[in-house]
């Protein structure tokens, strides 16, 4: 629901933007064998170019699989199983799943914690990355953007490939913040 309402006012600020198109509404979900099935209104699959189209798509498929129980997404667009997305003809014949869009993401990509969670302390980072030697930094900003910590990271691959990473960063703070 929160992805198809759109960016709030905070993530607009961080330059967070939807693929979704305006008025799409979701008529139903369902989840059955690690697969979401997702009834989206006939808007979701208006507009747009090709781009524009994937990335919704990547879009609602990340949200979904996000969640453990989902693993892979079929697309309903008023109750009718989609095969063929859009009039940019985009095959569905499959149940779609991160590894579909993966060319979508930018080059360092965290999926936990999510955008504004809590990160606790120690802060667990995870997500994947396509970067020079596999090695990037990290750092924890408190609420002024005072860094509380800071370090390296290594991706399981790098320079052209794409390598998962999973860090676990303690840092000090007096007091609970954003």
């Amino acid at each position: 629901k929160a992805l198809l309402a759109g960016p709030t006012t905070g993530e607009s600020g961080r330059s967070i933007i939807t693929a979704v198109p305006d008025g799409s509404k979701l008529l139903g979900l369902s989840i059955d064998g690690g697969v979401a099935t997702v009834d989206l209104s006939s808007e979701f699959e208006s507009g747009g170019g090709s781009a524009a189209v994937m990335t919704r798509l990547g879009q609602m498929v990340y949200t979904l699989t996000q969640f453990p129980t989902v693993k892979s997404v079929v697309f309903e667009i008023e109750g009718e199983r989609k095969t063929v997305f859009s009039s940019e003809g985009v095959s569905l014949d499959k149940p779609a799943t991160r590894a579909d869009f993966v060319e979508l993401l930018p080059a360092i990509w965290v999926d936990r914690p999510a955008f504004n969670a809590a990160i606790g302390n120690p802060a667990h980072v995870t997500g994947n990355a396509d970067v020079f030697e596999a090695t990037f930094r990290i750092s924890i900003l408190d609420g002024a953007g005072k860094k509380l910590a800071d370090v390296q990271v290594m991706a399981s691959c790098g320079s052209g490939c794409r390598g998962t990473f999973d860090t676990t960063i303690a840092y000090t703070i007096t007091k609970a913040q954003y």
